[in-house]
Protein backbone atom coordinates (compact mmCIF):
# COMPACT_ATOMS: atom_id res chain seq x y z
CA UNK A 1 0.00 0.00 0.00
CA UNK A 2 1.35 3.27 -0.76
CA UNK A 3 2.02 5.78 2.15
CA UNK A 4 0.24 8.53 0.52
CA UNK A 5 -1.29 9.33 -3.04
CA UNK A 6 -3.44 11.81 -5.37
CA UNK A 7 -6.78 10.88 -6.46
CA UNK A 8 -10.22 12.42 -7.37
CA UNK A 9 -12.72 13.35 -4.49
CA UNK A 10 -15.42 11.36 -6.14
CA UNK A 11 -17.10 11.86 -9.44
CA UNK A 12 -18.25 15.15 -11.01
CA UNK A 13 -18.83 16.89 -14.21
CA UNK A 14 -18.25 20.10 -16.20
CA UNK A 15 -18.80 21.53 -19.15
CA UNK A 16 -17.03 24.15 -21.78
CA UNK A 17 -17.86 25.61 -24.80
CA UNK A 18 -15.39 25.91 -27.96
CA UNK A 19 -16.00 26.84 -31.26
CA UNK A 20 -19.92 26.02 -31.01
CA UNK A 21 -18.90 22.29 -29.30
CA UNK A 22 -19.55 21.32 -26.01
CA UNK A 23 -17.34 18.99 -24.39
CA UNK A 24 -18.50 17.64 -20.85
CA UNK A 25 -16.46 16.25 -18.28
CA UNK A 26 -17.24 13.40 -16.49
CA UNK A 27 -14.59 12.10 -13.59
CA UNK A 28 -14.97 9.40 -10.82
CA UNK A 29 -12.94 7.38 -8.91
CA UNK A 30 -11.89 3.80 -9.67
CA UNK A 31 -9.94 1.76 -7.98
CA UNK A 32 -10.78 -1.61 -10.73
CA UNK A 33 -10.33 -1.89 -14.87
CA UNK A 34 -14.12 -2.83 -14.30
CA UNK A 35 -15.36 0.28 -12.36
CA UNK A 36 -13.96 2.11 -14.87
CA UNK A 37 -15.32 0.39 -17.64
CA UNK A 38 -18.72 0.64 -15.64
CA UNK A 39 -18.32 4.67 -15.68
CA UNK A 40 -17.78 4.88 -19.13
CA UNK A 41 -20.53 2.66 -20.06
CA UNK A 42 -22.99 4.55 -17.97
CA UNK A 43 -21.64 7.83 -19.76
CA UNK A 44 -21.80 6.59 -23.04
CA UNK A 45 -25.60 5.32 -22.41
CA UNK A 46 -26.73 8.62 -21.13
CA UNK A 47 -25.32 10.41 -23.92
CA UNK A 48 -25.53 7.94 -26.42
CA UNK A 49 -26.60 10.83 -29.04
CA UNK A 50 -23.86 12.72 -28.40
CA UNK A 51 -20.72 12.92 -31.29
CA UNK A 52 -17.94 11.34 -29.30
CA UNK A 53 -17.41 9.81 -25.62
CA UNK A 54 -13.90 9.80 -25.49
CA UNK A 55 -12.37 8.33 -22.25
CA UNK A 56 -9.20 7.67 -20.44
CA UNK A 57 -8.09 5.93 -17.33
CA UNK A 58 -5.36 5.10 -14.59
CA UNK A 59 -5.60 2.13 -12.49
CA UNK A 60 -3.38 1.18 -9.92
CA UNK A 61 -0.88 1.54 -7.64
CA UNK A 62 2.08 1.72 -9.85
CA UNK A 63 -0.57 2.83 -12.85
CA UNK A 64 -0.19 -0.63 -14.10
CA UNK A 65 -3.33 -0.10 -16.18
CA UNK A 66 -3.74 2.75 -18.72
CA UNK A 67 -6.33 2.90 -21.45
CA UNK A 68 -7.35 5.69 -23.93
CA UNK A 69 -9.98 5.80 -26.24
CA UNK A 70 -10.90 8.14 -28.92
CA UNK A 71 -14.28 7.18 -30.04
CA UNK A 72 -14.06 8.45 -33.24
CA UNK A 73 -12.26 11.34 -33.56
CA UNK A 74 -8.81 11.54 -35.40
CA UNK A 75 -6.09 8.84 -33.75
CA UNK A 76 -4.33 10.52 -30.95
CA UNK A 77 -6.52 13.74 -30.29
CA UNK A 78 -8.73 13.11 -27.88
CA UNK A 79 -8.19 9.92 -25.18
CA UNK A 80 -4.26 10.62 -25.11
CA UNK A 81 -4.62 14.04 -24.67
CA UNK A 82 -6.95 13.28 -21.33
CA UNK A 83 -4.75 10.56 -20.42
CA UNK A 84 -1.75 13.09 -20.08
CA UNK A 85 -3.80 15.29 -18.14
CA UNK A 86 -4.54 12.42 -15.74
CA UNK A 87 -0.56 11.84 -15.26
CA UNK A 88 0.59 15.35 -15.39
CA UNK A 89 -1.90 15.78 -12.22
CA UNK A 90 -0.23 12.84 -10.90
CA UNK A 91 -3.51 11.17 -9.98
CA UNK A 92 -4.35 7.61 -9.45
CA UNK A 93 -7.61 5.06 -9.66
CA UNK A 94 -8.93 8.02 -11.89
CA UNK A 95 -11.48 7.63 -15.16
CA UNK A 96 -12.36 10.46 -17.19
CA UNK A 97 -15.02 10.77 -19.88
CA UNK A 98 -15.00 13.60 -22.59
CA UNK A 99 -18.45 13.90 -23.87
CA UNK A 100 -18.62 16.28 -26.99
CA UNK A 101 -21.55 17.64 -29.38
CA UNK A 102 -20.18 18.81 -32.63
CA UNK A 103 -20.93 22.74 -32.74
CA UNK A 104 -20.21 22.69 -36.68
CA UNK A 105 -16.43 23.82 -36.75
CA UNK A 106 -13.81 21.71 -37.47
CA UNK A 107 -11.02 21.93 -34.80
CA UNK A 108 -7.87 20.55 -36.24
CA UNK A 109 -5.49 17.43 -34.58
CA UNK A 110 -3.75 20.77 -32.36
CA UNK A 111 -7.55 22.38 -31.53
CA UNK A 112 -8.84 18.55 -29.93
CA UNK A 113 -5.76 18.14 -28.45
CA UNK A 114 -6.50 21.15 -26.35
CA UNK A 115 -9.65 21.28 -25.94
CA UNK A 116 -10.13 17.90 -25.13
CA UNK A 117 -7.17 18.52 -22.77
CA UNK A 118 -8.58 21.84 -21.20
CA UNK A 119 -12.04 20.00 -20.85
CA UNK A 120 -10.37 17.19 -18.61
CA UNK A 121 -8.22 19.54 -16.43
CA UNK A 122 -10.92 21.94 -15.75
CA UNK A 123 -13.25 18.73 -14.74
CA UNK A 124 -10.54 17.83 -12.57
CA UNK A 125 -10.49 21.35 -10.91
CA UNK A 126 -14.23 20.60 -10.40
CA UNK A 127 -14.57 17.34 -9.23
CA UNK A 128 -11.58 17.88 -6.67
CA UNK A 129 -8.23 16.20 -5.98
CA UNK A 130 -7.46 15.14 -2.51
CA UNK A 131 -4.41 13.43 -1.25
CA UNK A 132 -4.88 9.66 0.40
CA UNK A 133 -2.63 9.19 3.16
CA UNK A 134 -2.13 5.76 4.91
CA UNK A 135 -3.00 5.88 8.51
CA UNK A 136 -2.49 3.32 11.48
CA UNK A 137 -5.31 3.75 13.98
CA UNK A 138 -3.50 3.16 17.40
CA UNK A 139 -4.84 2.06 20.61
CA UNK A 140 -3.98 3.62 23.89
CA UNK A 141 -5.70 2.18 26.95
CA UNK A 142 -5.69 4.24 30.34
CA UNK A 143 -7.25 4.69 33.61
CA UNK A 144 -10.06 7.50 33.85
CA UNK A 145 -7.29 9.40 35.64
CA UNK A 146 -5.31 10.04 32.47
CA UNK A 147 -8.35 10.94 30.52
CA UNK A 148 -8.17 14.66 30.57
CA UNK A 149 -4.57 15.45 30.33
CA UNK A 150 -4.11 13.00 27.14
CA UNK A 151 -7.08 14.31 25.44
CA UNK A 152 -6.04 18.28 25.61
CA UNK A 153 -2.53 16.84 24.78
CA UNK A 154 -3.94 15.13 21.51
CA UNK A 155 -5.92 17.66 20.74
CA UNK A 156 -3.40 20.24 20.68
CA UNK A 157 -0.76 17.95 18.45
CA UNK A 158 -0.70 17.17 15.04
CA UNK A 159 -2.36 13.57 15.40
CA UNK A 160 -6.32 13.13 14.79
CA UNK A 161 -8.77 11.56 17.38
CA UNK A 162 -10.47 8.41 15.88
CA UNK A 163 -12.71 7.80 18.54
CA UNK A 164 -12.60 7.02 22.94
CA UNK A 165 -14.20 4.26 24.06
CA UNK A 166 -15.43 4.34 27.94
CA UNK A 167 -15.13 0.57 29.25
CA UNK A 168 -13.69 -0.35 32.01
CA UNK A 169 -10.93 2.17 31.53
CA UNK A 170 -10.87 4.35 28.36
CA UNK A 171 -9.65 3.75 25.08
CA UNK A 172 -8.47 6.46 22.65
CA UNK A 173 -8.12 5.64 19.00
CA UNK A 174 -5.84 8.06 17.28
CA UNK A 175 -5.12 8.14 13.47
CA UNK A 176 -1.49 8.24 12.93
CA UNK A 177 0.88 8.38 9.92
CA UNK A 178 2.70 4.82 9.09
CA UNK A 179 6.19 5.87 9.64
CA UNK A 180 5.31 8.01 13.41
CA UNK A 181 3.90 4.84 15.09
CA UNK A 182 7.06 4.52 16.74
CA UNK A 183 7.36 8.21 18.00
CA UNK A 184 3.62 7.99 18.84
CA UNK A 185 4.25 5.34 21.33
CA UNK A 186 6.98 6.65 23.11
CA UNK A 187 5.35 9.71 23.43
CA UNK A 188 2.20 8.17 25.04
CA UNK A 189 4.03 5.73 27.09
CA UNK A 190 6.00 9.48 28.36
CA UNK A 191 2.87 10.84 28.77
CA UNK A 192 1.19 8.10 30.68
CA UNK A 193 4.13 7.26 32.76
CA UNK A 194 4.23 3.97 31.14
CA UNK A 195 0.85 3.08 32.15
CA UNK A 196 -0.69 3.52 29.10
CA UNK A 197 -1.57 0.04 26.96
CA UNK A 198 -0.83 0.98 23.04
CA UNK A 199 -1.20 -1.13 20.75
CA UNK A 200 -1.01 -0.51 16.96
CA UNK A 201 -4.90 -1.49 14.99
CA UNK A 202 -5.42 -1.56 11.95
CA UNK A 203 -4.49 0.60 8.31
CA UNK A 204 -6.40 2.63 6.88
CA UNK A 205 -6.33 5.79 4.00
CA UNK A 206 -7.46 9.40 5.32
CA UNK A 207 -8.57 12.01 2.88
CA UNK A 208 -7.88 15.23 3.27
CA UNK A 209 -8.91 17.93 0.17
CA UNK A 210 -5.74 19.63 -1.80
CA UNK A 211 -7.42 21.06 -4.93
Amino acid sequence: MLPSYLTVKGSGEHEIVIQKSRFIAFISRAETEEEAQEFIQKIKKEHWNATHNCSAYLIGENDQIQKANDDGEPSGTAGVPILEVLKKRQLKDTVAVITRYFGGIKLGAGGLIRAYGKATSEGLTATGIVERKLMAVMHTTVDYTWLGKLENELRSSVYSIKDIHYLDNVEIEVYVEENQTSAFTDWMTELTNGQGKIRKGESLYMEELVQ
